[in-house]
């Protein structure tokens, strides 16, 4: 986590997070809710999305493996003059008990986002898990996921011979650099892709009903189809019935 922490401070200077007040007029529409509901944020990073959503009268938990992201989202809500409650814990263990009224997930901020040792076809099941069992029955859940059509399309041959690409599970390795007081750091990194008809039965099975996939770009939301060359897609569930105990998702061990 020693790059997300050193990152944060630069956050906000990313590219895709220019249009965070039409991304937060979506999401206020989409969801509709009533002021003073309860919204969790999984992989709230530096409260992007958290703290206009607690401007906007929600009560909003933030959870966020990085301190160094939680401390500069507590700082921006701060100063915007709102309360939002801020948690570090890791999406595939963290805990709550069905009483959200929505969640979101968005930007890799956690689900496609692995670690070293985190294997492909758990780890966002578990992040699932944890969702159906922190949202109250029929409450909404809005993700973004990177498109794993356009990793295939973008990634040939010479990437999956030189281990960088995995076609199997869609996961691409790669390097990020960013500036400390030390000088650059560079970690290594493994993001995940997801086509629809995979990220469907994930849902289904961990007790969601799926309800739309729209393009999901950062900075690009709107109801329309997916263009299989974008970044990102959109998918909007609702809490259903109990998952289906069909996978373990103890493991955390490797592929």
């Amino acid at each position: 986590m020693t790059f997300f922490d050193q990152h944060a401070p630069r956050y906000l200077q990313e590219v895709f997070t220019r249009n965070t007040e039409a991304e937060i007029h979506f999401l206020l529409e989409e969801l509709a809710l009533p002021p003073g509901a309860w919204i969790l944020d999984v992989g709230c990073g530096v409260g992007r999305h958290a703290v206009p959503l607690a401007q906007a009268g929600l009560h909003v938990v933030g959870i966020d493996l990085s301190l160094g992201m939680l401390r500069h989202a507590q700082a921006r809500a701060s100063e915007s003059g709102v309360h939002a409650d801020w948690v570090q814990a890791d999406a595939a263990d963290f805990g709550f008990c069905g009483q959200f009224q929505a969640a979101i997930c968005l930007c890799e901020g956690a689900f496609g986002l692995l670690g070293p040792s985190d294997n492909p076809q758990t780890h966002d099941l578990r992040i699932l898990r944890n969702l159906h069992a922190s949202l109250a029955p029929g409450a909404e859940l809005i993700m973004t996921v990177l498109n794993g059509l356009a990793k295939i399309r973008s990634n040939g041959r010479d990437a999956i011979e030189d281990g960088t690409f995995d076609p199997l599970t869609l996961v691409e390795s790669f390097t990020l650099t960013t500036q400390t007081p030390e000088g650059e750091l560079t970690v290594p990194l493994r993001e995940r892709g997801f086509v629809p008809s995979e990220l469907r039965l994930m849902l289904e099975v961990s007790g969601f009903q799926v309800e739309q996939f729209f393009g999901g770009t950062a900075g690009s939301w709107e109801r329309r189809p997916i263009d299989p060359d974008e970044i990102e897609i959109m998918v909007i569930a609702r809490r259903g019935e109990s998952p289906v105990d069909r996978v373990d998702l103890r493991t955390h061990g490797g592929e």
